[in-house]
């Protein structure tokens, strides 16, 4: 294992016995990882393979946040990337395959990771990525069930994978490498001594680590001493079980909708992206637009039973663009703000961040993401 030299907490250490933690920390870890999503859980993971001891601090059920509400299209051959993300993007899309495999020999557990590639239906012009364009007899070969399309067709070699599957795997493997875990109490500070970061507080303890990531998501700005400019981006999703498990065979995606099968038979319709605040509930009447926008697609679907149906809350920033790397604060990073790529960003994000943890220079420029951009 690679050795890695620790912040030097010089004074600070000593004297936390008469600071913020007195009587209230009974253990400590060489880092903590705010934040128990899909982003938090493979950072952990990579941390510990680097013999790092690690606690996972979460403020409600691991994985459960935008990581569980996810449709999991792993987009990166689309025009809609920012282009300063798109060498992220890309690097990770490639990282997958291995990345799932060990994922699935850690925990023991299959996560359906699917390599059909994606239908883009109603682009205004070709997407600059390598893609094949498809005549209509091609299109209706590909995808039987949908409407002929007077509009352009695209195949991409992207892939998909199951989040909430991944995310089950993800939080196995954390605990098969002995990564810790504190669910069900919120972080309210990153608590800094002598200026350095010491460790967190929630509402019921604290904990102790020279080193503390924020991968906190929508959160990530709600507790001192940053207010990082994360915001929730509410996305409202159903699936369905369609009659036939074949009925739509590739991600599609098309202005209005987008389909997304999986193996076991579901298909999920999404997604709205609505300013609503922290508000997770669903609305009726956009569920059934959504549904609606899918049978013009594949007509047949009219028959598809719904399953369920759900909102999640996706980390945004003012351009869009992730928060990665070190903070102002010595031992403070963050990891955040990944809006709607965090599922496809995620094996690229642990390894870069792993790096910059552990005082590395990181293998891709991350100055367009500084967490300083925004002062």
């Amino acid at each position: 294992m690679p050795s890695v030299t620790l912040p030097r907490l010089s004074g600070a250490w000593e004297n936390l016995e008469t600071d913020l933690f007195y009587n209230a920390v009974v253990k400590s870890w060489d880092a903590i990882v705010i934040g128990g999503g899909i982003i938090g859980l493979t950072l952990a993971r990579e941390l510990r393979k680097r013999d790092l001891s690690v606690l996972v601090v979460e403020r409600g059920e691991p994985g459960r946040e935008a990581s569980h509400a996810a449709a999991g299209m792993l987009a990166d051959c689309g025009d809609e990337l920012p282009r300063p993300l798109r060498p992220l993007a890309c690097a990770s899309a490639r990282m997958y395959p291995e990345f799932v495999h060990q994922l699935e020999d850690e925990a023991g557990t299959h996560v359906d990771l699917r390599s059909q590639g994606t239908i883009l239906l109603g682009a205004e012009s070709a997407p600059e990525s390598p893609v094949v364009a498809l005549t209509k007899e091609r299109l209706t070969e590909l995808e039987p069930g949908l409407v002929p399309s007077e509009s352009p067709a695209y195949l991409l070699p992207e892939r998909s994978v199951d989040p909430r599957a991944l995310v089950f795997a993800a939080l196995r493997a954390c605990k098969h490498r002995g990564v810790d875990t504190s669910a069900g109490d919120p972080v309210i500070s990153v608590d800094l001594s002598v200026g350095v970061a010491v460790g967190v507080s929630t509402p019921k303890t604290s904990f102790l680590a020279p080193i503390v990531v924020n991968c906190a998501g929508a959160w990530a700005g709600k507790f001192p001493p940053y207010s990082f400019p994360t915001r929730p981006i509410k996305g409202q999703m159903l699936s369905v079980v369609p009659p036939s498990r074949e009925m739509v065979r590739h991600v599609i995606r098309a202005r209005e909708v987008y389909l997304v099968p999986r193996t076991d038979g579901r298909l999920l319709i999404g997604a709205t992206v609505e300013e609503a605040g922290y508000d997770k509930r669903t609305d009726s009447r956009t569920i059934h637009r959504l549904r609606r926008a899918a049978t013009k697609l594949v007509p047949a679907l009219v028959e598809a039973r719904i399953l369920e149906d759900w909102a999640g809350l996706r980390p945004g920033t003012p351009d869009n663009l992730p928060i990665l790397g070190a903070t102002r604060t010595p031992g403070y990073f963050v990891a955040a703000g990944h809006f709607r790529d965090g599922i496809l960003l995620t094996p690229i994000t642990a390894q870069i961040m792993s790096q910059v943890v552990c005082g590395e220079t990181p293998e891709y420029d991350l100055a367009p993401f500084s967490p300083e951009r925004f002062n």
